[in-house]
């Protein structure tokens, strides 16, 4: 337990009560068991932010199907190194998961994982040729070696009721399906790893809001302030971690971190297209995703995706950007004008310029219409109809700019570890694929934050989350085993090996 009193002493304090922090502190109770852990979160429960069901897409991102992560060169072929990245850290936390099942240290894993189908959408000629590159490329990988391809109407029929039978049009489509692919509850998860993280003795403080992180001689000092009663009291460690998602880079730049000065952030709310009604998600078990439009930015790839939240199931179909100043969803108004600085200033102003396309796509999606909303659902699902989807509003993605090679740059896809006064300081910045691949990410920051400590940790570390460097050096053989071992435990559907041939699944 704490100490009483106005100063309390911990070894690690983790700000932010979400998948990250959560994953962080299980991993250093197991290699530190002796150091004092605490958590420290404003909302009233741990993993209600950008950790919430409602608040991401769920996708177990592991590169199945989507494109953002393998980008077509100029001679047609398509670069899957991106996906193969995504995949092998989607695995070290599929091992993590798993070991820590079977050990007794998580709780049923049917109440935060299971399978549903990943599948890609090809449309036009074009659009089908990219898919099949993509498919050739990756099809061969022990990791995807379970996708499919077709174009046939039977086939994808078959596998997509709800989008493809009675569709009219002679316009070319193809799929590919990967039935390995997961649908991710990261609040209950988050909430079962805290759990875990309570039982090896660390303590997890809710309802406290962070007022000041300053660094004091060789320690940081956390102001904290109880939301329930007013009450306030410091925290001191020699190490502090800010995973606080959108309320990160406010923190960090109230603490006057140097390295931060480079960042500024632009706020996007996600918005969804939900319907709950049997018949429907009945018709469509997978999550689907398509490419996106011409001249529109990466982040506005249209998924149809089956979702499974608290055991009801759902389709969402989306992301429609909308525009909110708050950097959380729970957040205050005044989080963007607020999170200005003139050391930032020129780096907000660089993205804009510099970023045209996006701007204008966030300009059209505020003003879209409910029609225009519905005509995008229909290219998905032609028999939508309006009275059987309502529209939801998501969590905050706090879009994180800086400047490389004098231009504005949007970092849309993975996640940046910021540390500061030699690594006693580690935050993180960044969204998709994100949760997915804490456990990767988590072991980065260990390394960047504890160099003199890794040796004498990585072999605990690899017995319970092999690194990807690790995996890597694995042979197909065992990285296939050591898979199936995992999917097992996670009562997950067994990866099967597909024999690429000709033919009607792969015409």
């Amino acid at each position: 337990m704490a100490r009483s009193g106005p100063s309390e002493d911990w070894d690690v304090v983790l700000i932010g009560g979400g998948i990250m922090s959560a994953t962080l502190g299980v991993l250093l109770s197991e290699v530190q068991p002796d150091w004092r852990i605490a958590v420290v979160e404003r909302l009233d429960e741990a993993g209600l932010e950008s950790s919430h069901a409602w608040n991401n897409a769920g996708t177990g991102h592991a590169g199945l199907c989507e494109f953002n992560y393998t980008p077509r060169r100029p001679d047609g072929t398509v670069d899957v190194s991106s996906a193969v990245r995504i995949g092998e850290q989607f695995v070290a936390s599929l091992l993590f998961w798993a070991r820590l099942v079977e050990r007794g240290a998580l709780g049923l894993p049917e109440a935060f994982i299971r399978s549903i189908p990943h599948l890609g959408l090809g449309r036009g000629t074009d659009g089908v040729a990219y898919l099949r590159a993509r498919w050739e490329a990756l099809r061969d990988h022990p990791l995807f070696s379970d996708q499919e391809f077709s174009a046939d109407p039977d086939v994808l029929a078959g596998w997509l009721p709800l989008m493809f039978h009675g569709r009219a049009g002679n316009e070319p489509v193809a799929v590919t399906r990967s039935a390995q692919g997961t649908d991710v509850d990261f609040g209950v998860l988050t909430r079962q790893l805290l759990s875990a993280l309570d039982r090896r003795g660390g303590v997890v403080h809710t309802r406290q809001e962070v007022t000041s992180l300053r660094r004091d001689g060789e320690s940081w000092v956390v102001r904290v302030r109880d939301r329930r009663t007013g009450s306030r009291r410091r925290l001191r460690t020699p190490y502090v971690f800010v995973g606080a998602g959108g309320g990160t880079l406010p923190l960090l730049q109230s603490a006057r971190v140097p390295e931060i000065r480079r960042y500024s952030a632009f706020p996007i709310s996600g918005q969804f297209l939900r319907t709950d009604r049997p018949e429907l998600v009945a018709a469509h078990r997978g999550k689907v995703y398509g490419h996106a439009a011409p001249g529109t930015p990466p982040i506005s790839v249209p998924h149809l995706d089956l979702r499974v939240v608290d055991g009801r199931e759902a389709l969402l179909f989306g992301p429609f950007a909308a525009f909110s100043p708050r950097f959380l969803t729970r957040g205050r108004l005044t989080d963007l004008l607020r999170s200005v600085r003139p050391s930032n200033l020129p780096v907000l102003l660089a993205a804009a310029r510099d970023n045209r396309s996006l701007v204008a796509y966030l300009l059209r999606q505020v003003t879209q219409s409910p029609a225009a909303r519905m005509a995008a659902l229909r290219r998905f699902v032609p028999s939508a109809r309006a009275d059987g989807w309502t529209l939801m509003t998501a969590g905050q993605r706090v879009q994180v700019l800086k400047k490389t090679g004098g231009r504005g740059t949007l970092v849309g896809f993975g996640t940046e570890i910021v540390t500061s006064a030699g690594g006693s300081l580690a935050a993180l910045l960044g969204a998709s694929p994100g949760a997915s691949t804490a456990v990767s990410t988590m072991l980065d920051v260990l390394a960047a934050s504890f160099p003199e400590r890794m040796p004498e940790w990585t072999e605990r570390l690899d017995r319970l989350a092999p690194s990807t460097q690790a995996m890597r050096q694995f042979d197909p053989d065992r990285l296939r085993d050591a898979v199936t071992q995992a999917r097992r435990v996670l009562g997950l559907v067994p990866v099967q090996t597909t024999v690429h041939q000709k033919g009607a699944a792969a015409s």
